[in-house]
This record gives C-alpha cells, structure tokens and sequence, in this order.
C-alpha cells in the first residue's frame, strides 16, 4: 500500500475543512434567519392586518346598509321599531372603525380612504337619515318618504362607493404584501438550496478524503488483524497513513502480543471452570434428585404412620370407653395419656402434610373475593365463636389474585387464633381489614386477646414453636408457620404489629391488581389536599383502603342473626386438601 504523503495529521484535516464549512453554514444560517424573520412580518401583514381589514371593511358597508334600510323602513311605517336597525348599525359602524384605525399604522393610503367613508356617512346622515327620522316623527310618513328623493339616494351610493374605493385600497394593500411575502418564500428557499450545496459538496469532499486516508489505511489493519484472529499470533501488524494510524497499528501490534502471551493462562482458566461447572451441575441433580426422594419419603412416612396411629387411637378409645371406672383410677390416666398422644400425633402429621403441600400441590392462581373468603370462614369457625361467645366482623376487603382454598386456611388460623388466645374475662373481638400501601394489600387482623410480648413476635412463625404449655391452650404450635409460608407462596410477608394497646394484630400483605393500583393513582392525583400516607386504624383497629378518602365501607359481620357466607351458605371445616390448623 502506497503511504499517504502530505504533513498534516488527519485531525487537522477534519478540522480544517469543518471550519470552513460552518463558517459557510454560519453565514447562510444568519441570512436565512433574516429572510425567515422578515417573510414572518410580511405573512403577519398579511393575515392579522390586510385581512381582518378586508372582512371589516365589509362589516362597515353591512353596517352603513342597516342604517339606509332602517330610515327607509321607518318612512314608510312610521313604527319606532323599524329604526333599532339604525342604531345597531350606527354602533356597529363606530366598532368597525375603530377597529380597523388599531391596524393602519403602515398603511396612511386606507386610512385616508376610511376618513372620507366616514365623512360621506357623516353626510349622508346629517342630510337625509337624520331629516327623515325627524320629519317622520312630527308630520307622519308621507312627508318622511317625500324627503327620500333622488338626491337622497345619490348621497347614499356617494357613500357605498367611498366604501368600495376603501376596499379596493384594502386589496391593493393585501396583493402587495402577498407579493412580499412569495418575494422573500423564494429568496429563502434559494439560501436553503446553497446550504443543501454547500452541505452536499463538503460530504462529497469528507467522503473522498476519508475513504483515501481513512478506509484504506483501515483495511488494510482489518486484512492484517484477521489473520490474527484466525489464530497466527505471530504474525506482526504494521500499517500506513496519517500518524494517528501508524500509532494504532503499533498499539494493535502491542496489543497482538499481549493476547499471545496470555493465551495460556486463560486456556487453563478455562479448563478449570469447565471443571467447576461440570461439578456443579452434578451436585445440583444431585441436590433435586435427593430432595425428590425427601418428599416421597415424607409423604409415603406420613401415610405409613396414620394405620398404626389409628390402631392405636381406636384402640385406646375402646379400651377408655369399656374398661372406664373398672380399673383404678391411674390405669384410667395412663389410657387418657395413649388417646390424648395418638390424637396429637394424627394432628401433627396432618398439619405437616398440610405444610409440605403448600406451594407443591397447586390449582393455580385465580382471582379471589377476599369477603366470599371471610364468609367461609365464619362458617368453619361459627362452632368455636359460639363456644367463646366471640364476635367476628370485617370491613370491605379486596379481590385478589392467589388459590382460594390456601387464602380460606390463612384467615381461618389467624381467626382461629384470635378465638383461641382470648383473654378469660372478656368475650373475644375479631377484627379484618384491608387498605392498599403502595402496590399491595395491607390486610390486618386484630383481636382484643392476650396479646404477645414484642421479643417474641418473629418467633410464633416459627414452625412447633410454642409461647405456652399444650395444657393452656392446645394445638401442634404450626397454624402461624403454615400462615407465613401461604402468604409468601402469594408474594407477601406477614408480622405481628407489636404498636398496638391492647391484644394482638397480625398483619400480612397481598399484591394488589393493576386495577386497585390505578384506581388508587387516579384517586389521589384527583385529591391533591388528601393526606400523603393513609391511616393506620383506631383503636378498634378498623382500617379503611388507601383508595377511599370519602366513605368508610361498610362493616360486615358473622353474628348468629346473620349468614355466616356472603351468599349465606355454610361449609364445613376442610379447605381444598387441608383442614383448618389451629397453631
């Protein structure tokens, strides 16, 4: 390749030519913005000063016609009615005129003419409107038409023409400035065909210069670089052309035998990854492979242990019932221990496999009225509310999306747990409500019960983990921990509020539908005087959604004169494949 001769760097060379040319561009872009300015005055001109004057010119002959119209009218009726036209048109006539006087600043030719328009009507009605009317009023019509003679009319058609002379003026003055303006349109569009040329022409030279001193030193790098790149490590890289590219090539070059001697080591990097990975993967089939086997191996034990339980417990119980009060009375306590330990144990193992199933057995998410929920679930626990002589009662609740069944066993325990965990001398409140935060559902069940020290508030999630002796209140301590892993399956996480006066409140949040969400976004945009964060509840702990500023919405309740479902029915204690836990 034949070196490229000439001294000057290819910066300069870029810098020079670009000089010139937006010196060039500079130069046409002022004196378009000149002509562009003045073709806008001119257009200015011609829509907001020749044109208005155009339709007023006409509305003041409308308007000088009224008033001839009116006098003739009221000469031959005689009726003062007939002459409202005559001053409508009179006023009309002043508006019209003094309007057009705002727009003859430039144009002392039309003012002239609308003077002598003014004179001429002036005339006209000092000579016969003002006469007519006047003769009209004091000798009747006859004498009023006599004054309308052919002089009369001559006067008028004196001022219809001063009329048509003032519109022919106006016209004039529309032409010649419609004329300017096509003047200055196309000495415009001239400048902006030099600036295509200029532009055209320097791209041309642009292109020429590169594709000399800029493509071909690069093709013959790229040439050069393939052959790198095709595995010949060692084959040295040199180029011509302006210096910027004799120092590429030597950086390409530097570069070539910095790859070459560090080949080695990312060959061996590599191959030690591969190993890695390799071991990874087999641990990682391992690892679902082995969890595979676990949850066959639970389910397959659970199923196992529930014959010999059941043996055990028939058995326990026919023993209890045939032989109560025939033996003494510790062989009595002995078998209360076997029936009340195989019982737990059947429980337990049912509460486990409801644990294990949570997220693994799934019909899929559906949407879900949360308030048809709460009726399922005063009906699974109208039994124990009527024991504890408890109150249950919700507020509007919202339509999610998540497994209902799972949902129904939520609410169910933390209800269930507000019942059981009440305090002796009080009869049991249960409170749910929902208000939207941000994208979720905030959903908040609150009890008056017994309340739980805030050191243990993350500790009742926890699975077998119990607060208190079995034989104060009983169950197999995993209601909550089935509650926590439900509400994350959802995409929620669930806390005791530990800021509450009295009882307890579980909280628990649920994704809200873009529905809510927008609904909630266009509510507060349309309330800027709305307070920024919603309230958290009163000391009943009723807690209205974020999206309802105005209304409270309506507490329902699950009282014995009510149905304990929205559609009024009842169902029993199972919810899809689990029955209701009580932690």
């Amino acid at each position: 390749m034949t070196p490229v001769v000439g001294g000057w760097s290819l910066r300069r060379r870029v810098i020079t030519l670009l000089t010139v040319v937006g010196v060039l561009l500079i130069g046409l872009a002022g004196a378009e913005a000149a002509m562009a300015a003045r073709n806008r005055t001119q257009i200015d001109a011609v829509l907001n000063e020749t044109g208005p004057l155009r339709v007023q010119s006409q509305e003041l002959l409308n308007a000088v016609l009224d008033q001839e119209t009116a006098v003739r009218g009221y000469a031959v009726s005689g009726d003062p009615n007939d002459l409202d036209p005559y001053q409508t048109g009179l006023d009309q006539e002043k508006k019209v005129v003094a309007a057009m006087r705002a727009l003859l600043d430039d144009y002392p030719q039309i003012g002239q003419e609308l003077r002598i328009v003014e004179e001429r009507a002036e005339q006209w009605r000092q000579l016969v409107a003002v006469p007519v009317v006047t003769t009209t009023e004091q000798s009747g019509t006859s004498a009023g038409q006599a004054l309308i003679t052919e002089r009369a009319r001559q006067q008028f058609d004196e001022v219809r023409a001063a009329i048509e002379d003032l519109q022919a003026e106006i016209l004039t003055a529309r032409e010649q400035s419609a004329d300017d303006v096509r003047s200055s349109s196309n000495l415009l569009v001239a400048l902006l065909i030099i600036a295509a040329l200029v532009v055209v022409v320097a791209g041309s030279v642009l292109l020429l210069s590169l594709d000399r001193m800029v493509i071909g030193p690069l093709v013959g790098l790229a040439d050069q670089v393939r052959e790198v790149a095709k595995g010949d490590y060692q084959h040295g890289i040199a180029t011509t052309g302006p210096p910027e590219f004799v120092q590429l090539g030597a950086d390409v070059d530097a570069m070539r035998q910095k790859i070459a001697s560090d080949l080695a080591e990312v060959r061996e990097a590599r191959e030690r990854i591969e190993w890695v990975n390799s071991q990874l993967q087999k641990q990682a089939e391992e690892l679902t492979r082995s969890n595979r086997d676990l949850e066959q191996f639970a389910y397959v034990a659970s199923h196992d242990l529930q014959e010999p339980l059941r043996k055990v417990a028939s058995f326990c119980q026919l023993l209890q019932r045939r032989y109560a009060g025939q033996l003494d009375e510790r062989a009595d306590q002995y078998i209360a221990f076997a029936v009340d330990g195989a019982q737990r144990m059947q429980r337990l193992i049912n509460d486990l496999l409801a644990f294990s199933r949570i997220g693994r057995l799934t019909s899929g998410f559906t949407e879900v009225d949360l308030n048809k929920v709460m009726g399922d679930v005063a009906g699974q626990t109208e039994a124990a509310r009527q024991y504890a002589d408890a109150e249950l009662t919700w507020t509007e609740l919202p339509v999610i999306r998540g497994e209902e069944p799972l949902l129904t066993n939520l609410l169910a325990n933390l209800v269930s747990n507000s019942i059981k965990f009440r305090r002796p001398d009080l009869p049991p409140k249960v409170h749910v409500s929902a208000r939207l935060v941000g994208s979720e559902w905030e959903i908040s069940c609150q009890d008056n019960g017994i309340g739980i020290e805030p050191e243990f508030a993350d500790k009742i999630f926890v699975i077998f983990q119990r607060l208190h002796s079995k034989d104060a209140y009983p169950g197999t301590g995993i209601g909550l921990a089935i509650a926590k892993k439900i509400v994350e399956y959802h995409g929620g996480r669930v806390w005791v509020d530990t800021d509450v006066p009295e009882g307890t409140t579980i909280r628990f949040t649920l994704p809200a539908t873009p529905e809510d969400v927008e609904a909630a976004t266009a509510t507060a945009a349309g309330s800027p005087e709305s307070p920024q964060e919603p309230p958290t509840g009163d000391e009943t702990g009723d807690v209205a959604p974020a999206n309802e500023a105005s209304a409270t919405p309506p507490e329902q309740s699950a009282g014995a004169d009510r149905p304990d479902r929205a559609d009024g029915s009842r169902e029993s204690g199972r919810t899809g494949d689990m029955r209701e836990t009580v932690g």
